[in-house]
């Protein structure tokens, strides 16, 4: 399947919060988006378990903008790590290339941040790094390739976004760069996740 590129707010309405971020189009409703969203017999609260452990995993799976191979193996990954499953998910999810960019406030949303590294935009220590998924270890330095300073995309969402708010992120405004400190903790992570709906649901 696709990476899904549909209306952000229909999915938003389907998990109940502004899951790509701030959104003037977003309403919280107690039934799902749709025609038929209020003659369906239930709200979106009355799941069964496996319906909720479900809805847990493609909530992450839009939120980071995964597809479901790259999750699944993301999932293995951090099962093989010590400490808890779900909670070295969410990291890991933190720790991509993509959504650093993000944090750093180059981009206004994931999607657009992954555009930014798809385009060559941005380099890790140095060198032009083209791959979202990339994962970020301590030490690594993500920049602004420097001809693409100048790009109005970049200097918008840097002048309207709040850079340096994320305690693993040190933030350098001159050279439009940040260096990976450290993967975050998890209550340091401000998503709403129950990761351990996930973990429950590739545990069956």
């Amino acid at each position: 399947m696709a990476r899904y590129t549909g209306p952000k707010t229909k999915i938003a309405r389907k998990f109940g919060e502004p899951i790509y971020g701030p959104d003037k189009y977003f309403e919280r409703k107690h039934y799902p988006p749709g025609q038929h969203g209020t003659s369906r017999g239930r709200s979106r609260d009355k799941f069964s378990e496996y319906g909720q452990q479900l809805k847990e995993k493609q909530k992450v799976k839009y939120t980071y903008g995964l597809l479901e191979r790259q999750f699944r193996n993301l999932y293995e990954k951090a099962s093989r790590m010590k400490g808890r499953k779900g909670e070295n998910l969410i990291i890991l999810l933190e720790s991509r290339l993509d959504n650093t960019v993000y944090r750093m406030g180059l981009a206004p949303t994931r999607p657009a941040a992954r555009q930014l590294v798809s385009h060559r935009h941005i380099t890790v220590n140095g060198k032009v790094c083209n791959i979202p998924s990339a994962l970020l270890t301590p030490g690594n330095v993500v920049a602004v390739r420097e001809r693409s300073k100048e790009l109005e995309a970049i200097k918008d969402s840097v002048g309207t976004q709040q850079q340096s708010r994320f305690s693993w992120l040190e933030w350098n405004g001159a050279e439009l760069s940040a260096r990976f400190l450290a993967r975050p903790d998890r209550t340091e992570i401000p998503e709403r996740i129950n990761e351990q709906l996930i973990v429950e649901l590739y545990s069956k």
